[in-house]
């Protein structure tokens, strides 16, 4: 290909100049084609592409529908149902709710029910009254001096760089005024979550915001922020369901001045937190730990956040607990199919527990161990609707975190460039061109009518399954379809055990 260029491309200059020298036309188009024959030549003896080397010019090409690739899958060939992580049905869904809109679907579901994937609600023909009171949750275990009443529905670990100051600040906002709170995720508190909103102040392996300046755990630095009243409770980030084993990263095109300021760490250079805490490197250190933030608090909840892997471990931190008689207020579980806006791919998509067995499995140890009742659950995975909610509260939670839920709200079309400082609705960058498309007072309403409308439909379809409350909501309301390959039988009279017939 690369001969056929030269040779076609010189013949069609000398065509064109004759063509100039006969007419006096074509000059222009001469000269684009000394340009492209230029281009052609340089692609030829560089080293780094083969494409371009063997196709001077036409190798572009490559690039420009690699780069658009995406936004042909999305516009173009998705289909409802399809998307990946989240589908364009879900997304639109969020949409809606954020807008405030009307979020029903027309002509029946697109999905194939008929399948052993198949999962629905087994609702009651007759039904409970609808709660228009949105469901709240009380934090706080036997050592706790400060209880927090939270929401059902709150905004996940999401950092300040690796979100843009835009993006942050509507959802503080938003979560003021719908009375749920926001995790700082593990890049610290900052000034743009101080926006009168509830916070939980996650605390990672970085220790940002709490950093001594060997990179260690600050005490006297911790204390200053756990006590601003705007903080409700406190969460240290163990393991993150997207990337269990690795810590956070921060892509050095988004570590900006004012972000490495502060986090205490080299601004424009990519951030890998630790894998692993150095204030503590055991699970009774993790206790200890918990104990002592607590004091530092005075008496705030303290959690922790993880993604199960070796589920010995977790059984080792709860015989940690009970030996030394101390408890966090809350765990969340993140599952291995969580959002984040940078991960290997390895870790993305082959490390960690899904959100579903974790659940249970926590679920059922803390039972097992008589701790249950001391400890709330919160499942951070893929909650984006009303029926996520009330699976998860089914598999074990007490409470959800969203975060690509929230995105959602604020305009994120899932584009898939989180890691790339160049995300196209101004959520995920800090490029400030691509910022000020991201506007803040109509933003923070999207998030704030997001969260509303979502638990709403999470009350109507546990009224639909005959409930009145969500602690009546257990994993026996819910279907698969596999069951009726096992169980096909017993919908049919004929195997009723008593049958009166005339």
């Amino acid at each position: 290909m690369r001969k056929n260029f030269f040779i076609f491309g010189i013949a069609l200059l000398i065509i064109t100049f004759a063509i100039y020298l006969l007419f006096d036309v074509g000059l222009i188009f001469m000269a684009v084609l000394v340009i492209l024959l230029l281009v052609g030549y340089a692609n030829s003896v560089q080293h780094k592409h083969a494409i371009l080397r063997n196709f001077p010019v036409l190798g572009y090409f490559r690039y420009l529908f690699e780069m658009i690739a995406p936004e042909i899958q999305q516009y173009f060939i998705e289909r409802n149902t399809d998307g990946k992580p989240f589908s364009r049905s879900q997304r639109s869904l969020a949409y809606q709710r954020s807008k405030n809109i009307d979020a029903t679907t027309p002509f029946g579901t697109q999905l194939d029910i008929n399948q052993s994937c198949y999962e629905g609600i087994k609702h009651s023909i007759f039904p409970a009254t609808v709660n228009e009171e949105l469901p709240r949750v009380l934090v706080g275990g036997p050592d706790c001096k400060q209880p927090y009443s939270a929401s059902l529905l709150n905004i996940s670990a999401m950092s300040f760089g690796s979100l843009s100051e835009n993006a942050i600040v509507a959802l503080n906002k938003g979560a003021q005024k719908g009375n749920f709170y926001h995790n700082t995720g593990e890049g610290g508190l900052t000034q743009f979550h101080q926006q009168g909103g509830d916070v939980t102040w996650q605390i990672g392996t970085g220790y940002f915001g709490c950093r001594n300046a060997e990179g260690g755990f600050d005490a006297e630095k911790f204390e200053q922020k756990a006590n601003l009243p705007e903080v409700k409770m406190i969460e240290i980030k163990l393991s993150q369901g997207a990337k269990p084993g690795h810590g956070g990263v921060l892509p050095a095109t988004k570590n900006t001045e004012e972000i490495a300021k502060i986090r205490g760490v080299e601004p424009h250079t990519t951030i890998l937190s630790p894998p692993g805490h150095s204030a503590f490197s055991d699970t009774n250190g993790l206790i200890t730990f918990i104990s002592e933030l607590r004091r530092l608090s005075n008496g705030k909840p303290i959690g922790f956040k993880l993604c199960i892997g070796k589920t010995t471990e977790f059984e080792a931190i709860c015989e940690a607990m009970v030996a030394q008689n101390c408890y966090p207020d809350f765990i969340t579980v993140d599952g291995a199919e969580g959002g984040t806006g940078a991960a290997p791919l390895e870790f993305s998509d082959g490390v960690g527990m899904p959100y579903e067995p974790a659940l249970i499995f926590v679920n059922k140890t803390l039972v097992f161990y008589g701790i249950r009742d001391k400890i709330r659950v919160i499942c951070s995975g893929k909650i984006i609707s009303g029926y996520s909610i009330l699976k998860a509260v089914a598999l074990g939670a007490d409470m959800c975190n969203s975060a690509r839920g929230f995105m959602f709200s604020l305009g994120c079309i899932q584009a898939l460039r989180c890691n790339t400082n160049t995300c196209p609705t101004g959520v995920a960058t800090q490029d400030k061109m691509l910022m000020k498309g991201l506007v803040v007072s109509d933003k923070s309403e999207r998030v704030f009518h997001f969260h509303r409308n979502t638990l709403h439909a999470a009350n109507e379809l546990l009224a639909a399954a005959g409930k009145s409350s969500f602690a009546d909501v257990d994993i026996n309301i819910f279907m698969r379809g596999d069951e009726f390959t096992h169980l096909a039988d017993l919908y049919f009279p004929d195997n009723l055990k008593s049958v009166t017939r005339y």
